[in-house]
């Protein structure tokens, strides 16, 4: 018989892909296999991956919608590409994290409270109402007046209630959060100084600014605060909302603690910008609520028991235990609901994220627990035939756990799905069907594809990742001795059991053990607050059209002093963003074309050619360059026109002098922060913290979307950073930086509760003889590989 002509589409073509730094990109991937895809950092994987395939399926399965629906959704642009055939609808599983939402929990965002609000309104007891008396984000209301209901044939049904309940679960105390926090009045108010003088500490509210407008017109501006009546206290610090006159304009007047706690204080601390979260931080003190205990309900919901437990408490457990109280109710009635939390459940542990509990914030995990979070729903999906997209899954993961994403990567496939995993880690490299090589650079030196085929093709390939496939960095013969150390005693925050450790300075220390083992809950938790530590944490830096390494890093300041030193003119001309922005584009260098129900249209600006300024901006030179042109430069060349000769600007060379050190040469200056990869991003974080003056720099996971050929470089930043002098923390699940530590802490032996515990400190060789814990297993594994 015939083999079927449907059968025949089993590949994804895609012809001349031009996306970002691509370069006329031809390529077939193998459908309902395990596709790779590999190259250094900006090599181009992400555009071919998620700005080409995933984009582009997603842009199609939109269209199929109703132009009314669409006007809903967002505008997807066409990825600039000649031809694609095979594409399958994609689903995108990256590392964003997840919203930051104050009522936002890992319970919540994976249904499993919504499962246990239906099982505690069938079961518990005593019998309080409906699913929404579990609810934390579910006020209880009454309400009295005349109740409507419409009748067939257009009657209306009148009738009066008084005292209406209407139940849901929030504790009204702290509303739903779980915490509340008390202000310290002298983070927010200087008593000794008037309004004038700047009294007002609160970002955002200068002396001179409008916010602080409308208290100046209530209440004295050039008496101190400590000076007022109680009565203008009172009106400037807790006044009820009002309508006032400013200026002839009519306002509303709030007091200024109301308004701060609604406009700040009520959000989650995690989605707000830094400078605000760093006043949050100084100025709130947060508590669990007193009246609900920290579990966000109220007390009828908490009265409602199975088994003698209620809601709040298994929401509470970690996710092994709270798997285990699911296990023991045998109740024929709620059967199925059992089934499906046991499932859930029993993803989290095959994920490896079994230590989390149902309570914790989800803006709380990290961009690896976020995506494995993520993932979940899809494990059990009777979707096939579709496309999963991953972006580095094994980010934060142990080489212990990295075993058991491979597996899951492999289960998706097996159920008739194309998997394509954008990944540096050769553990997941070495299980692929089909492996993809990008580069062979970065940046304009990339875009090309050097190596298509098996993963035993790729070693003898030649290429950068193939020459690193099977690289093994080596243990030290002689390690650093320790200059002194930073005590931690009786650390018990979050997993915690009562650690007391000794953290060496002056060496390259690093911190290691199976995710959720405690490792940031020691470092980020419980550090003496006395020490002189610098924190690159993996926090995403957010990135718009408009954002570039110049003006993240501050290096666009120095650039247009210069310029208007040497033109004799304002810096504001050398801002696209400012007074130099060519009019046609408002600086952005692309006019966008909003049409309506189709997509929005991107095209250069025939003004400025691109290039975002105005025409007699860029007829003023400096060191014979206009600043479209310094702009276009990467940084490696950047650096020497800024280091010696005309040009020579000593504070914009430092800068590009760190942005070279952690391995960011090819980047140029006015890029888009948006166009960056996540490790590009993460190591302008850790140029722009590299200026700071700190004894001790703690890192979190620096090689983070690191090809392997880039992990040595990070070595050698690491040794430069010691042999200068500074003391370096890392915390890091990568074979080689543990190879290259002075000293290592590991943690376990477990997660969650079978963690928090110091299982080893010493050398690397120490712990590799012993092989007594995993990492040790893992670590002997890899120096013997």
């Amino acid at each position: 018989m015939a083999t079927p002509t449907a059968d025949s589409h089993d590949l994804i073509r895609v012809r001349g892909a031009r996306e970002n730094n691509l370069k006329d990109v031809d390529i077939e991937l193998p459908k309902r296999r395990l596709t790779v895809f590999t190259g250094v950092s900006g090599s181009g994987k992400s555009s071919l991956v998620f700005g080409t395939i995933a984009a582009e399926s997603q842009r199609l399965i939109n269209e199929t919608y109703s132009t009314f629906v669409q006007g809903f959704m967002p505008n997807l642009a066409r990825p600039d590409y000649d031809s694609l055939e095979g594409i399958t609808p994609a689903i995108v599983v990256d590392q964003e994290r997840m919203g930051a939402n104050a009522r936002s929990t890992v319970g919540t965002v994976t249904d499993a409270n919504a499962m246990l609000r239906v099982l505690f309104s069938r079961l518990g007891s005593p019998y309080i109402g409906p699913p929404t008396a579990f609810s934390f984000n579910v006020p209880t209301r009454k309400a009295s007046g005349v109740m409507q209901t419409e009748k067939a044939g257009g009657k209306v049904e009148k009738n009066v209630v008084r005292q209406a309940i209407y139940l849901g679960g929030m504790c009204a105390e702290c509303e739903g959060r779980g915490t509340v926090s008390d202000l310290d009045l002298t983070a927010i108010i200087d008593e000794s100084r008037s309004l004038v003088e700047g009294a007002i500490l609160v970002p955002g509210y200068t002396a001179d600014g409008w916010m602080v407008a409308a208290f100046k017109a209530v209440v004295p501006s050039d008496v101190p605060v400590a000076k007022l009546t109680d009565a203008q206290r009172e009106d400037l610090l807790y006044a009820e909302p009002r309508k006032v006159k400013v200026d002839k304009i009519n306002m509303t007047y709030e007091g200024l603690i109301p308004k701060i706690r609604k406009s700040m204080f009520s959000k989650d601390v995690d989605s707000l910008q830094p400078h605000i979260k760093a006043f949050v931080e100084r100025a709130a003190v947060f508590a669990a609520c007193p009246a609900c205990g920290g579990t966000r309900l109220n007390e009828s919901a908490r009265s409602s028991t199975i088994g003698g437990r209620h809601i709040g408490e298994i929401c509470a457990m970690q996710i092994t235990d709270a798997a285990e109280w699911i296990r023991g109710i045998v109740e024929p009635g709620v059967a199925p609901l059992v089934d499906n939390l046991l499932h859930l459940f029993d993803s989290f542990v095959e994920i490896g994220l079994g230590y989390l509990s149902l309570d914790r914030p989800s803006g709380s995990l990290s961009g690896g627990e976020a995506q494995r979070t993520k993932m979940i729903r899809h494990l059990g999906s009777a979707l096939t035939d579709v496309t999963y997209v991953f972006d580095e899954p094994t980010v934060g993961l142990h080489p212990h756990d990295i075993q058991r994403m491979n597996r899951l990567l492999g289960d998706l496939r097996d159920k008739g799905n194309t998997v394509l995993v954008v990944e540096h880690k050769p553990e997941t490299i070495a299980i692929a069907d089909h492996v993809v090589d990008l580069g062979p650079g970065a940046g304009t030196a990339g875009g090309a594809v050097c190596f298509e085929g098996t993963v035993e093709g790729l070693r003898g390939s030649g290429t950068l990742t193939g020459t690193h496939l099977d690289h093994r960095a080596r243990l030290k013969e002689e390690v650093r001795e320790r200059t002194g150390v930073l005590e931690i005693r009786g650390a018990n925050a979050h997993n915690l059991q009562d650690v007391d450790v000794d953290v060496p300075l002056g060496v390259l220390c690093v911190v290691t053990g199976v995710a959720g083992s405690g490792k940031s809950s020691l470092l980020h938790g419980s550090l003496p607050a006395s020490a002189d530590v610098v924190v690159v944490d993996q926090g995403a830096i957010k990135g718009s059209r408009r954002s570039n390494p110049a003006t993240y890093t501050g290096l666009l300041e120095p650039i247009r002093k210069a310029f208007a030193k040497a033109n004799g003119v304002k810096p504001a001309l050398f801002s696209s963003n400012s007074e130099g922005a060519c009019p046609g584009c408002n600086g952005n260098g692309m006019v966008y074309t909003e049409l309506s129900f189709m997509e929005t249209v991107a095209t250069v600006c025939e003004d400025c050619g691109g290039k975002r300024f105005q025409a007699e901006v860029l007829e003023l030179r400096y060191g014979g360059l206009n600043i479209a042109e310094v702009l276009d430069l990467p940084v490696t060349e950047a650096h020497a026109f800024f280091a010696d000769g005309d040009a020579r600007t000593p504070a914009a060379a430092a800068i590009l002098a760190r942005m070279e050190d952690v391995g960011l040469g090819y980047v140029k200056l006015g890029q888009p922060l948006n166009t960056l990869s996540g490790g590009e991003r993460q190591r302008i974080k850790l140029a722009m913290h590299l200026s700071e003056k700190g004894g001790t720099y703690l890192l979190d996971e620096p090689t983070s979307g690191l090809h392997l050929a880039d992990v040595d470089n990070l070595l050698g930043l690491l040794d430069r950073l010691v042999d200068a002098g500074k003391s370096v923390i890392v915390i890091e699940h990568h074979q080689a930086v543990m190879a290259h530590a002075d000293w290592i802490i590991d943690l376990g032996p477990g997660a969650g509760h079978d963690g928090g515990t110091v299982v080893f400190e010493g050398t690397p060789a120490e712990l590799v003889a012993a092989r007594s814990t995993l990492t040790g297993q893992h670590l002997a594994d890899y120096v013997a590989g």
